[in-house]
């Protein structure tokens, strides 16, 4: 249906429709059975009145929404409430009225005696019913108590008319078409919170982040809302979390606050959307579903949220709000474990969650976002957990590619490719291709600018990666990694003050993140303030709970300082970690370059480049390496890897 025809009921127009034993009268607003009047309320008449009037059309059910709950934001579940009702009023009349077109919507079938037959869609709308009384009021009494808006005073006639003609002019486009919010006052950005237990014995972390993480993933694939990532929001977790606050300091404009508990196969879920300026709640709703339902919940909340806040989606846009990645309950738990485990970001709990995600596609092969996650796992382990690349990229790759044979347009998946391509293979046209497809995809993702800010330093064009950079904090504000990458990408661009200002603000906030302390260990060392880039890379050494990246700046470190025997001492300490973990060649020659090893570093580089190991997409920036630049040796190595 291209447009609505508003009707509206007068006087002077044949308002009575009878249809088998039953008499409508749409000016007073009455149905008779046999003479009898029958009792129904208000909402129940309108959806009567625009089942009669289009009798033999096919109604959607947005269509019947928009036009019966224009004033009002409903979920689908009322509307299938009260078609059941009426259904059993019109039941006493011996027939079955009202079709049901599975997944497109109603039809009313009867032999209508009188009243219009109209070529386009009718709406007649009882409009003053609320000028006195609230929905609640009405829903609640008699229709003999409604009085027609004509026979009221005139200034209310005249307010009632006027307000038919806004409902005439929003419905006329689409059915229901919404009108957003001007200036200031409209809604950009959301955060969604894990979800809370009701019961705080019995709580499920894996199932309260994994709504948190669907519906973010669902509304936040649009250009008109940011929508915070799960990394910035999952810190306000506790369960006597200030949601307020929480929404003040990520500086969204509305909050999606909920809670959940499972109790065996049924799952209660409730919502709330609040505006965070003012704690104004826009929108608050329970469910109660069996759990195999819990994908129905979460269409309707995102709807929901879609309406509330007036977002104005494009087609594509409002599949990929529509679109779930599975139908099977099983397979959805599992990958919300693997999702659990991942966020937890250690190399081990990583590995657990590639297991859950491997159970997730068992389960449904056909699961496009397990597969995407696996790759993302896959992926992390060789950049961030001292894993061989060869163990992790092409697992990674291979993910990523079923994950788009299933779903072409899955941000996710693209990135993912993106960091093969740069990481892995030094496929630099494809890497840059696939990271903006990624962000066309999905233009408010902070991973997808993240790592194409990434690929921009590593490719030495630095003011294009600080801007890249730059749009992934204002999307993802709290994210300490952000802030991190951000002082590398500065430090790596020759701005060593900027980076200095950003690493050290960052350790203000967060005193025992050991990746800032390694990257200021970094600035301390091109200074040659070798005593504080020893100190620092010491605490950083502490505190990354094994890691073989700070013990390598240390060793480098400790040679360029003159402490011989020192940085040997952290060779053999490599030596001995290789022993339990995947230590990369590339860590051997940082420490063989510091000591002015030339040949040996070379040695080690070839070794890397045999392993295709990850710290070699640096190679271009590191300044550490420009004593080599001009060796045949090193000289091949970057031909090989495409940089010249």
């Amino acid at each position: 249906m291209d447009f609505y025809k508003v009707r509206e009921i007068d006087e002077q127009t044949e308002t009575i429709y009878r249809f088998g034993q039953f008499e409508v009268d749409a000016a007073n607003r009455t149905l008779l059975l046999e003479g009898r009047t029958i009792a129904l309320t208000p909402k129940i008449f309108d959806m009567l009145l625009l089942f009669v009037v289009n009798n033999g059309r096919m109604l959607t059910k947005d269509e019947i929404m928009s036009a019966v709950w224009a004033d009002t934001f409903v979920e689908e579940t009322n509307l299938t409430s009260n078609i059941s009702r009426l259904r059993k009023i019109l039941h006493e009349g011996g027939a079955d009225f009202i079709e049901t077109l599975p997944k497109r919507g109603y039809r009313f079938k009867a032999n209508i005696e009188s009243g219009p037959e109209p070529d386009e869609l009718i709406v007649t709308r009882r409009i003053t019913a609320h000028i006195h009384q609230t929905t609640e009021e009405t829903d609640s009494l008699p229709n003999a108590e409604i009085r027609p808006f004509w026979k009221r005073k005139p200034f209310v006639t005249a307010a009632a008319t006027a307000l038919l003609l806004i409902v005439g002019l929003s419905l006329m486009f689409s059915g229901y078409l919404q009108i957003p919010q001007a200036g200031s006052d409209r809604i950009k950005s959301l955060a969604i919170f894990p979800f809370k237990p009701l019961l705080a014995e019995s709580r499920d972390e894996a199932l309260e982040l994994g709504m948190a993480d669907t519906l973010i993933a669902r509304l936040g694939n649009n250009r008109e809302i940011v929508v915070r990532p799960l990394s910035s929001v999952r810190k306000y977790g506790g369960l006597e979390q200030d949601v307020m606050a929480a929404g003040r300091a990520l500086g969204v404009d509305s909050i999606l606050d909920g809670s959940i508990q499972r109790f065996g196969d049924k799952v209660r879920v409730n919502i709330r959307l609040i505006k965070t300026a003012d704690g104004t709640s826009l929108w608050t709703e329970t469910f109660d579903e069996r759990f195999t339902d819990i994908f129905v919940v979460q269409d309707s909340i995102a709807k929901r949220v879609e309406s509330a806040l007036t977002l104005r989606l494009n087609g594509e846009e409002k599949t990929r709000l529509e679109k779930r990645y599975t139908n099977d309950p099983r397979a959805y738990e599992l990958y919300l474990r693997g999702r659990f485990h991942y966020l937890k970001v250690t190399g081990p709990e990583i590995r657990k969650s590639i297991d859950f995600y491997r159970q997730a596609i068992e389960a449904d092969p056909q699961y496009a976002l397990a597969h995407a996650g696996m790759a993302d796992a896959y992926r992390t382990l060789p950049i961030a957990y001292g894993a061989s690349s060869k163990e992790g990229f092409p697992q990674a790759k291979a993910a990523s590619l079923r994950a788009l044979e299933i779903d072409p347009l899955l941000a996710e998946a693209h990135v993912t490719l993106g960091w093969v391509a740069f990481s892995y293979e030094w496929d630099w046209a494809t890497a840059e291709r696939e990271l903006k497809l990624a962000i066309d995809l999905s233009p408010n993702n902070s991973e997808a600018h993240r790592a194409y800010a990434h690929f921009l330093s590593n490719q030495a064009r630095h003011d294009e990666a600080i801007a890249e950079i730059k749009r992934a904090r204002e999307l993802d504000p709290i994210a300490s990694l952000t802030s991190a990458l951000y002082g590398q990408m500065l430090f790596y661009a020759g701005r060593d003050d900027e980076a200095f200002a950003i690493v050290n603000k960052l350790l203000e906030i967060d005193p025992n993140f050991w990746i800032a302390h390694n990257m200021l260990g970094r600035i301390y060392i091109r200074q040659q303030r070798y005593p504080e880039a020893i100190a620092v890379l010491n605490k950083a050494k502490k505190m990354s709970g094994g890691s073989t990246e700070p013990v390598t700046q240390l060793g480098y470190a400790q040679a360029k300082s003159g402490n011989r025997d020192q940085a040997i001492e952290i060779l053999a300490e490599l030596s001995s970690m290789a022993a339990n973990q995947y230590v990369p060649a590339y860590n051997f020659a940082v420490v063989h370059n510091g000591l002015g090893e030339k040949d040996e570093a070379l040695n080690y580089l070839e070794k890397s480049f045999e392993q295709r190991e990850v710290q070699l997409m640096f190679m271009k920036i590191d300044t550490r390496w420009n004593e080599l630049r001009n060796d045949p040796r090193f000289i091949e190595l970057m031909k090989r890897m495409n940089f010249e």
